[in-house]
């Protein structure tokens, strides 16, 4: 890569009023700046990646997919009134390959069903058993490793470094030192420094991105008051402490690291380890296998015709008696050849058969709604309850 530099930790609009940076707006000031590679890592959520990646594609900047979990204290499955709300330490994750991004997705996936406590948490048990293609980075002032060395606990940030190197394995884990002047920030950047002679594991620069230019730093304050319910005359509201937190460009991460250029290049050498392509021209549904010796096309036709002649009264389908019932069928049969056009034979059969199942067990289901409520074969099948011929 031509430039020395790339963010590896941003966050984008999609850190819910935390991230004051839209997409498209990232990837032009990066674009503009010569910027090769960005990252994406929101708070505890990925719904971001699709037009992540397609907007940097499109933008000649090559998409690096991550998150910054929320890591509970002890166990992601703990429960408690007090306290547990700041108990939730920041960890960037960044996706190496398709192995790594299939585990960041089920670590965030689990954080929400399983460990969602004011916020989605993992824990270092789950994270161990989905390590595979993960890159971490230290992360911010509420990383694990930067509280302990702000708390003077040296000791507790060399145990925890050296376990977070043991679960992601030593040349996946580097100490993140950031670019802004906060005090307790440049005590923390002193004492990853120390760490990593200590510890030999490597160190990387970033600037925890959360708003687009320095300018914008007081709109992020009110976005922040909106998130914690608080006023900008309230002394004791959350805030950042520093308009630093912007898409600095690369001169000025140079000058900021003028001293750390090892730093600096294993931006450049994360960027180039991490290879995530997201194919948008093939499916992932499950598979619907039919009962032995038809296709999915045969089986989808014969539900159909059954539930076309149970809801239109038709004799036999296969034979209509008037024009009426011949535009049905001819209708069907349209319809039927689009899903088949499109691949999506078997993701009607799959919905019609947890429908059916919810059905016969007396769960609840709607009347269905939106597009899908238009389609005769929906109708056919009992996955929708509205007639769309009439």
């Amino acid at each position: 890569m031509a430039n020395p530099f790339v963010h590896l930790h941003v966050h984008t609009s999609y850190s819910l009023l935390d991230g004051a940076a839209r997409i498209c707006d990232l990837i032009a000031a990066a674009a503009e700046d010569n910027q090769r590679a960005m990252a994406i890592t929101d708070h505890g959520v990925m719904y971001g990646i699709v037009e992540f990646y397609k907007a940097a594609v499109a933008g000649g900047i090559k998409p690096i997919l991550g998150c910054e979990v929320y890591v509970a204290e002890n166990s992601r499955l703990d429960r408690k009134e007090e306290g547990i709300r700041a108990s939730a330490d920041h960890l960037v994750l960044l996706a190496e390959d398709a192995a790594g991004y299939a585990n960041l997705v089920k670590l965030v996936t689990a954080a929400h069903l399983e460990g969602f406590y004011y916020k989605p948490r993992i824990d270092l048990e789950i994270l161990a058993g989905h390590n595979k293609g993960l890159i971490g980075l230290s992360a911010c002032l509420k990383g694990k490793i930067p509280e302990r060395l702000l708390a003077g606990d040296e000791e507790q940030a060399v145990n925890m470094a050296g376990r977070m190197a043991d679960i992601l394995g030593k040349d996946n884990f580097f100490l993140e030192l950031q670019a802004n002047d906060l005090p307790e920030q440049k005590k923390v950047n002193r004492g990853l420094i120390d760490l990593a002679r200590k510890t030999r594991l490597p160190l990387v620069a970033t600037n925890d991105v959360h708003y687009l230019k320095k300018e914008h730093a007081k709109a992020h304050e009110i976005l922040l008051c909106l998130q914690t319910g608080a006023v900008l005359s309230d002394p004791k509201r959350m805030h950042f402490g520093s308009d630093d937190f912007y898409l600095k460009s690369t001169a000025e991460m140079e000058r900021f690291f003028s001293g750390q250029k090892a730093a600096l290049e294993n931006t450049v050498e994360i960027a180039q380890r991490c290879n995530v392509e997201l194919r948008f021209d093939e499916q992932h549904f499950p598979e619907f296998s039919p009962p032995e010796g038809q296709s999915q096309k045969q089986y989808l036709a014969d539900l159909c015709f059954r539930g076309v002649g149970r809801h239109y009264n038709i004799a036999d389908p296969a034979r209509p008696r008037d024009e009426t019932e011949r535009r049905i069928m001819e209708r069907l049969a349209y319809e039927i050849s689009v899903i088949e056009k499109t691949g999506f034979l078997g993701y009607f059969l799959i919905v019609w058969d947890f429908v059916r199942f919810a059905r016969e067990n007396k769960i609840p289901v709607g009347p269905g709604r939106g597009s899908g409520a238009g389609s005769l074969v929906s109708y056919a099948l009992g996955i929708t309850g509205i007639d769309p011929l009439r």
